[in-house]
């Protein structure tokens, strides 16, 4: 990496214009994580997903097939489904004029339209591409969307052993930060702050261990090592489950963290798996949703408890928002001026240098 490689200049987290330039590169044009297949385990689940003003609703149709189409009517184009997530009654309908659409997407009723020239058949719901690798569901805007297994690379086959399919929702919670979201993706993507920002983090991990693979188009991440005496990251370091079955004895003395560009981050431990979804809401302002997997088996014992690896994370969660809210203040400031990067940041850099990549690209 060269010496004189450096941050961004402060227009890239501060000009709305890139800010919507963004959002059509990397949220309508890449795969996105959007939720878990377990949100919708049965025929007419739902939720919904906003991704940049755009509503989309994901739901399983009668075939258990999962679809994901715009939450827009094609009658007059009314928005149909307001609540977050829910059950349909074998049908989406709207509550307009009563268009009424099977979980499939296609038009099944259209009240006073019995004029012969028009055909059901040529107004279904607008459909999404949809994948869903392991467990999670992707969604793709794009009109000529790629396939999902050439943005994943070679992550289904690194991270099988935590196989991520398995395991089921414990806890989410919510958070809205005050700064752009490429910000607190380069924040995850490396820890020298941790010493003086993570306290409890780095009682339990050491922030100089492990290694980082080398950066993809689509993704970057690596691994960290426990301290001495610690099994897994939580209030204490003490591991009060079993590892994750299939996990291997180097595996589970490792915590992985992965980006996945542009809106995952995944992080694996020994015992259970933390995800982060990243929805960018204006320039300056990103609602990110933490959420703690953990296996069935482990959830069904009746001495279960995760507060200790939630309360952990949810304490370095809020150390990093602030920090990363500070950080938007600054680079804001007219005194702001790209500095330089260490060697030790080769992942920020990597990622930065992925955005102006991309940007050049969509010119």
């Amino acid at each position: 990496m060269s010496a004189q490689a450096k941050t961004l200049p402060g227009r890239y987290y501060t000009d709305p214009e890139i800010f919507q330039k963004e959002i059509e590169t990397f949220f309508f044009q890449m795969w996105i994580s959007s939720g878990r297949s377990e949100q919708i385990a049965n025929p007419g689940d739902y939720y919904l997903c906003e991704v940049a003003g755009e509503s989309i609703l994901v739901t399983r149709d009668n075939a258990n097939e999962v679809k994901a189409f715009y939450n827009v009517c094609r009658h007059r184009g009314t928005r149909m489904c307001r609540e977050e997530q829910g059950k349909f009654a074998g049908r989406i309908q709207c509550p307009y004029h009563g268009w009424t659409y099977g979980l499939d997407g296609r038009l099944v009723g259209a009240p006073h339209m019995e004029e012969a020239a028009f055909r059901r058949e040529d107004y279904p719901l607008h459909a999404v591409h949809l994948g869903v690798w392991d467990g999670s569901i992707f969604l793709n805007l794009s009109a000529r969307a790629k396939p999902l297994a050439e943005q994943l690379g070679d992550l289904p086959k690194k991270f099988a052993p935590w196989r991520l399919q398995d395991l089921r929702l414990h806890e989410q919670r919510v958070y809205e930060v005050k700064a752009n979201w490429k910000l607190i993706v380069s924040n995850y993507n490396e820890c020298l702050h941790c010493p003086i920002l993570h306290p409890m983090l780095s009682r339990v991990s050491d922030s100089m261990s492990g290694n980082n693979d080398p950066p993809q188009p689509t993704y970057i991440g690596g691994s960290m090592e426990f301290r001495a005496g610690a099994q897994t990251m939580s209030v204490d370091g003490v591991r009060r489950r079993d590892y994750l079955p299939c996990l291997s004895a180097e595996q589970r003395k490792l915590v992985l963290y992965y980006a996945i560009y542009p809106n995952l981050f995944l992080s694996l431990h020994p015992d259970y798996v933390m995800a982060h979804r990243l929805w960018p809401l204006a320039v300056d302002r990103t609602r990110v949703v933490c959420e703690w997997y953990f296996h069935p088996q482990e959830m069904a014992k009746p001495d279960f408890r995760a507060d200790d690896a939630v309360e952990f994370w949810d304490a370095t969660n809020r150390e990093d928002w602030e920090i990363s809210e500070w950080s938007q203040k600054g680079v804001s400031s007219r005194a702001y001026e790209p500095g330089p990067y260490s060697t030790r940041e080769g992942l920020p850099m990597a990622f930065d240098r992925m955005i102006l990549g991309r940007e050049r690209g969509s010119s």
